[in-house]
């Protein structure tokens, strides 16, 4: 029972770095997107916040891959807590587990990323449209 517990402890080790990672990529996604607004206030030039539009997409796509990879994860971690303690083999290999919606396109359009990224691409689009309009505001 040991060795699973351990087993265990693995698994939820890999899941919480998977975890964080995505909450780091918010995190810069965020911070970065703020100061080309920043940079485009102070300069009133809406090409600063285009160049917003860069980093979302490539943002997106790596939250996608980690969510994606912490399913799999998940569940390795619900099979290996149901085996029996005498079935544990210690592999960390989460692909038999990649079907469904733990695929990267799925995890791509899951409300808890598409709503950040979409609200984050509209925001652009209206800052850039406040600047173009009110320049001097």
């Amino acid at each position: 029972m040991d060795a699973k517990l351990k087993y265990l402890e693995f698994i939820q080790a890999i899941i919480t770095r998977m975890n964080s990672n995505s909450f780091m990529l918010k995190g810069w996604c965020i911070t970065l997107v703020s100061a080309l607004f920043a940079l485009a206030a102070k300069d009133t030039n809406p090409l600063y916040v285009l160049v917003a539009y860069i980093p979302l997409p490539a943002f997106w796509l790596l939250d996608g891959f980690y969510l994606s990879q912490e399913r799999q994860y998940r569940d390795l971690y619900e099979a290996a807590r149901r085996c029996d303690p005498a079935q544990v083999d210690f592999s960390l290999d989460a692909t038999p587990y990649r079907a469904g919606r733990n695929t990267w396109p799925a995890a791509l359009i899951s409300p808890t990323i598409y709503v950040l990224y979409g609200i984050a691409a509209l925001t652009v689009l209206v800052v850039m449209f406040v600047i173009q309009r009110y320049p001097n505001v």
